[in-house]
Parts: C-alpha cells; sequence; structure tokens
C-alpha cells in the first residue's frame, strides 16, 4: 500500500510503481494487478491519476461499465438524452462524431487531458474503473452513476475480437482457448467481470438514488421502458408531449447499432488509441454486432456452460442474474 500511496503523491513514479505490481503476459501486453483488479500501464496510470486529482462538478453523471458490456451504446443514449433540447435532431453531433468522442473516458482522456469536456462542456463521463477504485469525489458524492452489464459469454467474445482488432505486437494473435482460459480466471482488462459487475450491483442497492444499474439485455428487449428510466435517473425526464411526438423512438433509432455503424464517421473514420500502432483506432471497431446470444457462433457449448457455471457462482446469493 504504501507504494501506491507513494505513486498517488508523486505522478512521475507511476512507471516505477507499476512495475513493482503483480504482473500476467497472457493476453500478449502486460496486465498489472491493482486494488483486486487488471489493468493496462496506461490505464493504470489515468486510474491513479483520476484517484488523486478528479474532482466532481454539480450535476455531474458517470456511465460505467466492464468493457463490452454496451458502453458505446449506453454514451450514446445518455448524450443523446441529455442534448435533446440543444441540437436539433439533424445535427446532432452524434451523426458526425464518435461516441466516445461525444463522452470522455475518465482514466483516458482526462489522464490525457485534465481539461477535457464533452461537446458544450456537458458532465457526462464514462469509466470502466470498478467502483471501490472510482476517485472518492465520485462514491461520496451524490453524482448520478449508471451502470451497465451484460452476459459474460457475449462480453468475452466482444472482448476477444476487439483486441484481434488491434496491431500484432499488441494483443492480436492470442488464441481464444487461452484467452477464455485467462478470462475465466479473471485476467482480462478490467477483470475479474464478476467483482466488477458485483460492486456496482451492491452500490445500487444501498444507494438506489445514486447508482441505477441496467442489464444490457434488457435494455435491447425494452428500449423504450430503459430509455425513460435512464432520463428519469440522470435527471433529463422526457415529457408527456414529447412521448407523444415520439421522441423517444427518435432518440432510439439514432442510437440505434443499424444507424450508428452504418454513419459515415463510424464505418471510416478513426481515433486515438495509444495502445494501437500508428496511434489511431478504427471507429468500425467499436461496432462488430451488439447481438444477444452471440457467443454460439465462437465459443462451444461446453465453453458457455462453463461461464455460466462461474457466474451463477460469483453471484451466488447477491440477488442478481444473466438470463
Amino acid at each position: 500500500m504504501d507504494s501506491i500511496k507513494e505513486a498517488q503523491d508523486s505522478p512521475k513514479t507511476y512507471e516505477d510503481i507499476i512495475s513493482t505490481l503483480p504482473k500476467d503476459n497472457g493476453w500478449k501486453k502486460p496486465l498489472y494487478l491493482y486494488q483486486g483488479f487488471w489493468y493496462i500501464a496506461f490505464q493504470l496510470e489515468g486510474v491513479i491519476f483520476a484517484q488523486q486529482n478528479f474532482q466532481t462538478q454539480p450535476g455531474d453523471i458517470f456511465l460505467c461499465s466492464f468493457p463490452k458490456s454496451g458502453t458505446t451504446w449506453l454514451k450514446a443514449l445518455a448524450f443523446a438524452i441529455v442534448t435533446r433540447n440543444r441540437f436539433d435532431p439533424s445535427s446532432n453531433p452524434l451523426l458526425t462524431k464518435q461516441p466516445h468522442d461525444c463522452v470522455p473516458f475518465l482514466e483516458m482522456d482526462y489522464f490525457e487531458n485534465p481539461a477535457i469536456s464533452g461537446p458544450g462542456g456537458l458532465s457526462l463521463w464514462a469509466t470502466h474503473i470498478p467502483y471501490a477504485s472510482l476517485p472518492k469525489s465520485i462514491t461520496d458524492s451524490s453524482c448520478k452513476i449508471v451502470y451497465i452489464c451484460r452476459d459474460p459469454k457475449d462480453v468475452f467474445v466482444s472482448l476477444w475480437h476487439y483486441l484481434n482488432k488491434l496491431r500484432a505486437d499488441k494483443f492480436e494473435g492470442t488464441p481464444i482457448e487461452r484467452a477464455f482460459e485467462l478470462y475465466c480466471n479473471g485476467s482480462s482488462l478490467y477483470g475479474p467481470q464478476w467483482d466488477h459487475v458485483l460492486g456496482y450491483w451492491k452500490a445500487s442497492l444501498e444507494r438506489p438514488n445514486q447508482v441505477l444499474f441496467i442489464q444490457y439485455e434488457d435494455m435491447k428487449k425494452d428500449s423504450i421502458f430503459h430509455l425513460k428510466k435512464l432520463a428519469e435517473f440522470i435527471g433529463y425526464p422526457l415529457s408527456l408531449e414529447e412521448e407523444s411526438e415520439g421522441r423517444v423512438q427518435k432518440i432510439i433509432e439514432l442510437c440505434s447499432f443499424e444507424n450508428l455503424s452504418n454513419l459515415e464517421v463510424n464505418k471510416t473514420g478513426k481515433r486515438t488509441h495509444r495502445e494501437v500502432e500508428g496511434g489511431k483506432m478504427d471507429n468500425n471497431a467499436y461496432f462488430r454486432k451488439g447481438e444477444i446470444g452471440d457467443w454460439k457462433n465462437l465459443l462451444t457449448s461446453e465453453m458457455g456452460e462453463k461461464l455460466d457455471n462461474i457466474t451463477e457462482k460469483k453471484l451466488s446469493g447477491s440477488g442478481l442474474t444473466f438470463s
């Protein structure tokens, strides 16, 4: 713990301190264990930097998730809700900007530029940081936190495909069998997933007015209900007049996988990514399928059953289940 405190007090020593943490080389790129979760070095630097420096502001909203659990979709939905009276539907920034460029990441974008904010100075932030590791200024505040989770089987498949889009000298090439073994053992980006999910689940039970817990599958099956619930929770409720005008459906259509994935910016655009050779990631890497049950196209039934058994065991007694 002394080394962690030293890192927080002396940012220039991050690299030296991180090198002393438990390390796993299974994903071709080293992962480091910090406060019970695994990170790439530059992400961990951002986590510690945020813990030390980030201060919440009135009205801040935090969109939280484990990687590949619906982050891009949640960002788009929240951004569209918050900006619906600022921008005409035909000129919403989501039409020309990648959702990740509309809602900055706390441990990445804020680390690179502490003065960053979303278009129009919005108070929307996103993060993959586990609940227990969030900056105290967030957990000690009354700000709104929205967490989206997803079936671990689909999360793993989406994560594996995503990492394989990165260059060979980074993540590409990790065999599916090896990646699956690592994931089941909890060794993955921001993993273990089950601990990540449980942290926010328990917080949502303890602080229901501050933490909203959403399951990706539920959002897909009843988008209208959950969109209205999300808007109400973050303080931007949709009026009856807006509902009668079809505003809810328009937001859903704007943020749909089909619409976003076919926008020019998301088909051919690129965004900065430190882990990609050349420093740029294709925007289309964030839009693969978004389907429920896609794991069946990659994993065997035995692999699916193994993940289900781990999930059942890890979540036992919590009240949380995946249908």
